[in-house]
């Protein structure tokens, strides 16, 4: 299994990104997949997920500015982020598992991303 992100860089607060996660070596409805973030000196913090059922699931503090999709043919998922705010500069990550889990949220994800820095300058 292979992730790679894109998709990152700078972007003044207000603005909107749209990263990319290629997936390879896995089929979408065998693994559950997320979008996780860590800014420096932060744990590593959970913000969308999809499970292998294609259920998508968002963290609280993620509703309403972050959308995660996929596409199964193109083996991708994104993760559109609208109204960025500084505190929302963090390396991000695409993780994967293989795993039915009704709930992604509480899946261990064995395969990550190499990660994509996104800067929201204020």
């Amino acid at each position: 299994v292979q992730l790679v992100e894109s998709g990152g860089g700078l972007v003044q607060a207000g603005g909107s990104l749209r990263l990319s996660c290629a997936a390879s070596g896995l089929t979408f409805g065998d693994y559950a997949l997320a979008w996780f973030r860590q800014a420096p000196g932060k744990e590593r913090e959970g913000l969308a997920c999809i499970t292998a059922d294609g259920d998508i699931y968002y963290a609280d503090s993620m509703k309403g500015r972050f959308t995660m999709s996929s596409d199964h043919v193109k083996g991708t998922v994104t993760l559109q982020m609208n109204d960025l705010k500084p505190e929302d500069t963090a390396v991000y990550y695409c993780a994967a598992d293989r795993n039915y889990a009704d709930y992604c949220f509480i899946v261990t994800y064995y395969y990550w991303g190499q990660g994509t820095q996104v800067t929201v300058s204020s």
